[in-house]
């Protein structure tokens, strides 16, 4: 009899437990989802316009001019890096698939590297595109993509050295971490999009050095390490309120997601796609 009564106690204690879980895998969904989005985009966009030798007509993707007249190099660098990025968009959702990493033990191993040698690539490139060859909004924005890169660098170091050394637990929270980081210039477009849809766009400026356009580049990553850094906590937390706590922030960043990416897809990315377009 005391088992019985006592099996209903133990559901009703794991409920916190599992409305944070169930808020983590939420996200995950939406976020992952709006990787695929994002991979369509830059395929769609990019592809036809660099196969058809209008390469010019990279500018009309976005706010920041990809192609520059008589600059061979650079050009190849920016496309490159933006073809590579759908690499890293798609290869980092797979690599965060539990499925994938049990019964593809080998696959897992190959595709992580494949993502950590891209990621940091397109990190140090990224940096040299910003300040040597001037793509980018704002220095302020500059200066947020740059530490974001630095980060890039920094966890996937973290992340390759817990792997190596079979600490298993922590190469976890480190992939975790530098999936969130890679992902900045992504966050960016889904910040911006929120906002504006939430907000009306107040703070943004068409020169794009609004109190906005300057504190989205750094929210873009910070955010999300810091709910990443909670949600890891709560995990462990033998606090009922914490985790029910942490779990409500989840599921707020997994709507704000979810907003962001309906306004990426309607008004940045789908019009940009030439068979949309």
């Amino acid at each position: 009899m005391s088992d019985t009564s006592a099996a209903p106690v133990r559901r009703h204690g794991n409920l916190p437990q599992q409305f944070l879980q169930g808020s983590g895998v939420l996200w995950f969904i939406i976020a992952a989802i709006g990787q695929w989005m994002f991979v369509v985009y830059i395929l769609g966009a990019y592809i036809p316009r660099t196969l058809g030798g209008s390469f010019e007509r990279w500018n009309e993707t976005g706010l920041i001019d990809g192609y520059v007249q008589n600059d061979a190099l650079g050009n190849f660098g920016f496309i490159s890096h933006v073809l590579l990025a759908a690499f890293v968009s798609a290869a980092g959702v797979i690599q965060l698939l539990p499925m994938i990493r049990r019964r593809f033990p080998t696959f897992h191993r190959w595709n992580g590297r494949a993502y950590m040698s891209v990621a940091v690539f397109l990190a140090v490139g990224g940096i040299i595109l910003v300040w040597v060859r001037g793509t980018r909004m704002n220095d302020w924005a500059a200066l947020g993509t740059t530490l974001d890169g630095v980060l890039i660098v920094v966890t996937a170091a973290f992340t390759l050295r817990h792997a190596m050394a079979r600490r298993i637990d922590l190469h976890r929270r480190w992939a975790m971490r530098l999936f969130l980081v890679v992902n900045g210039v992504w966050f960016v477009r889904v910040f911006y999009m929120a906002w504006a849809i939430a907000s009306g766009g107040a703070g943004m400026h068409r020169t794009m050095d609004g109190p906005t356009d300057i504190l989205v580049p750094y929210l873009a990553f910070l955010v999300p390490l810091a709910l990443l850094e909670a949600y890891q906590k709560a995990r462990e937390s033998r606090s009922s309120a914490f985790k029910l706590g942490v779990a409500g922030l989840i599921l707020a960043g997994a709507g704000v997601t979810a907003l962001g990416l309906f306004g990426a897809w309607m008004m940045m990315w789908s019009p940009n796609i030439l068979i949309f377009g």
